[in-house]
């Protein structure tokens, strides 16, 4: 009788378990689902759509990625797992096919067609990155699932390491590494997003990666990373008044605190305008594990500006309250 007592004991502890809330954010932790699950979305995005945050990533593992996982939120602390967005392929005849690499994916809304285009850098099945593409995904709902469209070198440009900037006109445009990441280049989108027109410029060559990019009034900033492999680096900051250019590099590190010439361990991914509030932003990045990517760590923090130059000043937590 004691023992199933104690069993009942164990079983109404377990069921009635819940996750903890989550109400701040946590630079380099662990982050978990609302399942209790660690957030696999790696070099990710983060879009606003149907009054929800969606968080787009790599599904990194020891076998590979699976393809794009989404999350949701309400509020950007908690988030739902969604599942994949885009599922890698069981066709070994697909650019997508199990093997494939799928990186930095970034998603924007059409207004035009009313469809959320997936962009990403794709690497084909053994062929390590030699492919250098970028690739096309669309779907009707944020969260998908999502319909692949192809891949190509924009331009016959290679394309590895990417971002999607979308301004305040509604043109998007695909800013990525190229020539072996030696040149960073910028190439406005066709009016559906899903592909690029002739319009594509050198923004300038001195082997940058991770673009993070971002407007605030008439002023367009670049964060990039140097290119050192999963290895962490200084970060630097451009800036210009066009996404064409020229690109003028910031004389300061734009990183601020301890262990800011190595971006706090971790590397730019995307630059998140923060919803119903006037040019405040987040920066995202990703501290890589190489041994156990799945195990990666995210950065999230508040962009600071002193005479209209940005700064990120490490933080070891901090919440939403911080704008206010």
């Amino acid at each position: 009788m004691m023992k199933l007592r104690v069993i009942s004991i164990l079983l109404i502890v377990f069921t009635s378990y819940t996750v903890p809330a989550q109400n701040k954010f946590l630079p380099g932790e662990v982050w978990k689902d609302t399942n209790g699950e660690v957030i696999n979305a790696h070099g990710g995005t983060v879009i606003y759509a149907a009054n929800k945050y969606y968080l787009f990533g790599e599904t990194r593992g020891r076998h590979g990625t699976r393809g794009v996982s989404v999350y949701s939120s309400n509020d950007l602390y908690q988030w739902k797992p969604e599942g994949l967005a885009l599922e890698t392929s069981a066709d070994t005849t697909s650019d997508i096919t199990r093997g494939c690499v799928m990186e930095r994916p970034k998603v924007v809304y059409n207004k035009k067609t009313k469809k959320y285009i997936l962009w990403f850098h794709l690497e084909l099945k053994g062929k390590g990155y030699a492919a250098a593409r970028a690739a096309v995904a669309m779907s009707d709902k944020p969260a998908g699932p999502y319909t692949y469209i192809g891949s190509f070198r924009p331009n016959g440009n290679m394309s590895r390491d990417m971002t999607i900037f979308k301004d305040k006109d509604d043109k998007a445009y695909l800013i990525y590494s190229s020539n072996e990441n030696y040149d960073l280049r910028v190439a406005q989108l066709t009016d559906d997003y899903l592909s690029v027109t002739t319009q594509d410029k050198m923004l300038f060559s001195n082997h940058r990666e991770a673009p993070a990019v971002f407007r605030k009034n008439n002023t367009y900033y670049l964060i990039t990373s140097g290119c050192t492999g999963w290895a962490p680096n200084k970060a630097t900051l451009h800036t210009a008044s066009s996404i064409w250019g020229p690109w003028e590099l910031a004389a300061n590190n734009p990183m601020q605190g301890e262990n800011a010439d190595l971006t706090f361990g971790g590397q730019s991914t995307y630059i998140l305008p923060v919803e119903n509030s006037k040019d405040k932003f987040i920066f995202l990045a990703d501290i890589w594990k190489p041994a156990d990517l799945a195990d990666s760590r995210y950065i999230w923090l508040p962009i600071q500006f002193k005479d209209n130059v940005p700064y990120i000043q490490w933080m070891n937590e901090w919440d939403l309250n911080f704008f206010k």
